[in-house]
């Protein structure tokens, strides 16, 4: 008897020493967090200007940036971060490749594609997180919002409204509005008729953009007398390709500040933002990308920055849980902007401050000081909680 119970009591303690090796093995793997990154850009087409192009890899950069800062710390944590980037050349093959990823199990990831495919994406995969990287539009955000897709990237309602308490603030409140043919050029003007109707702004004349040629040798020659209008404090541009704007400083009938989409803009991140450790993570893109970042770049780096200081606090990439906290007041996070950033949880929308600059300087940041809110001043730039038009956020 005394053999048997002896036999019995080594073999559990083989059992138990088994169990506690696999435990350990089980912890030294740690938690792996895969993130997709699905990245469209439509054909832009010939150009009337010569602007300078959007880096081709705009965004991409800026994940990847935020997966080694993530690693860096999620290390000590036994998290690791990994960037599944699928970079697409048309839309079909976009919803190909993320659909791909998603029967991979992943079901985290940053997006850089149009306000369509975007759309397309939340609605081909229900149970994973979106995080839009790519579209400021503002039906994203309102009336075609989908539960799934959360916006790091500034939507135009908060770049107009930024710029228009600035306008507000220097009392520069009659403004005349030369727009693009562009659907999205009419968006960005859509987006400043509204801010000025919330801040007082009088738009004193529109003019649409109708020269379809090179203004590079005829700029001074057309653009005043174009500009011609009841007397204005600043000519306000929706170009947003870039194809006349630039033409539009030191042209204009009356001398008078150009803003909008060329002049003073409006935008989620630049190169002369420096402050609040901004500097710090400028260096550290520049040395990983050989370039500026942009705005698409810090919106998918605090994308994956959202994701990572989530999967800290609940030790677990689940989807729905960091859906749960993200649009909570328990996930403030830092995106060296000088305040704490967090998702609406009316619309997904990343409230931040937007920096208004010109190509070489920073102007100033929005919201303007005297611009209260009974809640955050962020939300005072956009759509607050009673004008949404978003309906899938109810009850989230």
């Amino acid at each position: 008897m005394r053999h048997y119970l002896l036999h019995g009591l080594a073999y559990l303690l083989a059992l138990t020493s088994a169990a506690l090796i696999a435990i350990e093995v089980h912890a030294d793997e740690g938690l792996e967090v895969r993130i997709g990154y699905l990245a469209w850009e439509p054909e832009r087409g010939p150009l009337l200007s010569n602007v300078i192009p959007e880096p081709l890899d705009a965004g991409l950069r800026g994940a990847e940036l935020a997966i080694i800062d993530s690693n860096s710390t999620g290390r000590f944590l036994k998290q690791r971060y990994n960037l599944d980037a699928a970079p697409s050349a048309t839309p079909e093959a976009l919803l190909a490749r993320a659909r791909a990823l998603h029967d991979q199990g992943l079901r985290l990831f940053v997006v850089n594609a149009p306000a369509e495919q975007l759309l397309q994406l939340a609605d081909a995969l229900p149970d994973s997180l979106l995080f839009n990287a790519g579209s400021a539009s503002d039906e994203l955000r309102g009336a075609q919002c989908r539960a799934n897709l959360l916006h790091s990237l500034p939507n135009r309602a908060m770049l107009a409204d930024a710029l228009a308490q600035f306008l507000a603030v220097r009392r520069w409140q009659r403004w005349l509005l030369v727009t693009g043919s562009t659907a999205d050029d009419q968006a960005y003007a859509a987006a400043l008729r509204r801010a000025a109707a919330r801040f007082g702004g009088k738009i004193v004349g529109e003019k649409p953009w109708t020269f379809d040629n090179d203004q590079r040798r005829s700029a001074q020659a057309d653009i005043p007398l174009f500009t011609q209008a009841s007397e204005y404090d600043v000519v306000l541009v929706a170009d947003e390709r870039g194809d006349f704007g630039e033409y539009l400083p030191y042209n204009t009938w009356y001398p008078r500040p150009v803003a909008g989409t060329q002049g003073l803009t409006p935008t989620g991140w630049h190169k002369t933002v420096e402050t609040y450790g901004a500097a710090q993570l400028q260096k550290r893109f520049e040395e990983l990308a050989g370039r500026w970042m942009n705005d698409r770049d810090f919106a998918a780096w605090i994308a994956v920055r959202s994701i990572a200081s989530a999967v800290t606090r609940l030790k677990t990439a689940d989807a729905q849980a960091i859906r749960k906290l993200a649009l909570s007041a328990d996930l403030p996070l830092d995106g060296f902007k000088g305040r704490k950033l967090s998702y609406r949880d009316w619309d997904g929308q990343l409230r931040q401050p937007i920096p208004l600059v010109h190509p070489r300087a920073l102007v100033s940041t929005s919201p303007q000081e005297g611009f209260l809110h009974p809640t955050s001043e962020l939300d005072s730039l956009g759509f607050d909680r009673p004008e949404t038009a978003c309906k899938a956020f109810a009850g989230s």
